[in-house]
């Protein structure tokens, strides 16, 4: 869920990624770096579209809070996260953490249970995307906000008189949570080694989800089909995404991931046409594509820019070694 700055690579689940428990190649890493994220995506999306499969069952609130409390169990077992030895400002940064990441699980599934997948992710990842526009202060980022800004008009058609309102904004204030993650999830990552800081905060998230959840669905929770689905949207949503994205960051520089990640809103809309026969128009497929190479411009801007720091700096390190 080592982690990449938070301020130059847009897409979270780079850090996610990067925090995930350790796991050998074995034959998932015969796929090949590319294969692997874009595995890892597949995953990401069709777990989400599955979720939305889940919510007549267990409603959103049930099914996030399943989601987090199997993950949340998985990880820890796996990990086996120190628990002393820690500072409060370490407990703090993973407290929150967690808080974000419950609400940006939270606000999305509120946000699938009334939009198409496809146009959901596409609204989330302008999170992100701002996050790396605002961080990097170069005027080529005008361009890509600029791209960005026209998907999200053509995704509205014209208005958003195609899309519930109320959607919308729940996908909006997840993409506001996606950019909090990803800030929390490197401090977290620089405060605890491994994946023990992402483990304690899937806790946390779980812990103060499961009363709502558990309010929301009540015994509906303890049917065996809805655990087992529950269960199967966690390993598809985090804990295999976040091995499989692992494996990939150790053969592939995290620009390159971050690139890839921006093709998700694609791999969304193809999971929702697939399984939840959530077909899109003209106008919201050139929206999603507006989108994606706003993100994709947006993260090559900011390896131009770290190439262009570290050209600068090679002189000055150049002496010291030897």
């Amino acid at each position: 869920m080592t982690t990449p700055d938070a301020v130059t690579t847009p897409p979270p689940a780079t850090t996610a990624a990067a925090a995930a428990p350790a796991a050998g190649p074995g034959r998932l890493g015969s796929l090949g770096p590319v294969g692997l994220v874009l595995a890892g995506g597949i995953s990401v999306q069709f777990g989400g579209a599955l979720a939305v499969l889940l919510m007549p069952r267990a409603g959103a609130l049930g099914v996030v809070a399943l989601r987090l409390l199997v993950a949340a169990v998985v990880l820890l077992l796996v990990c086996r996260p120190r628990l002393r030895g820690h500072s409060r400002t370490d407990w703090g940064t993973v407290v929150v953490f967690g808080i974000t990441m419950a609400a940006m699980n939270g606000l999305f599934y509120q946000a699938v249970a009334r939009i198409p997948l496809g146009p959901a992710v596409t609204l989330e990842v302008l999170g992100p995307l701002a996050l790396s526009v605002l961080a990097s202060r170069r005027a080529i980022n005008v361009v890509w906000a600029a791209l960005a800004l026209a998907g999200v008009f053509l995704l509205g058609g014209g208005g958003f008189s195609g899309l519930d309102p109320t959607g919308v904004a729940f996908a909006l204030g997840a993409g506001a949570m996606w950019a909090s993650y990803i800030i929390f999830s490197a401090r977290t990552g620089r405060r605890f080694p491994q994946a023990d800081g992402l483990a304690l905060a899937m806790a946390v998230g779980a812990v103060l989800f499961l009363p709502l959840g558990i309010a929301e669905s009540g015994a509906k929770l303890l049917d065996p089909v809805t655990l087992g689905l529950g269960a199967a949207v966690a390993l598809l949503s985090s804990v295999l995404p976040y091995t499989l994205e692992l494996l990939a960051l150790r053969r592939l520089p995290a620009s390159a991931f971050a690139i890839l990640m921006s093709l998700e809103p694609a791999i969304a809309a193809a999971a929702g046409f697939l399984l939840l026969d959530q077909a899109l128009t003209a106008l919201q497929a050139a929206a999603i594509a507006l989108v994606i190479a706003a993100s994709m411009g947006a993260v090559r801007t900011q390896v131009g820019r770290g190439r262009g720091r570290r050209k600068t700096t090679a002189p000055e390190g150049a002496g010291l070694e030897g």
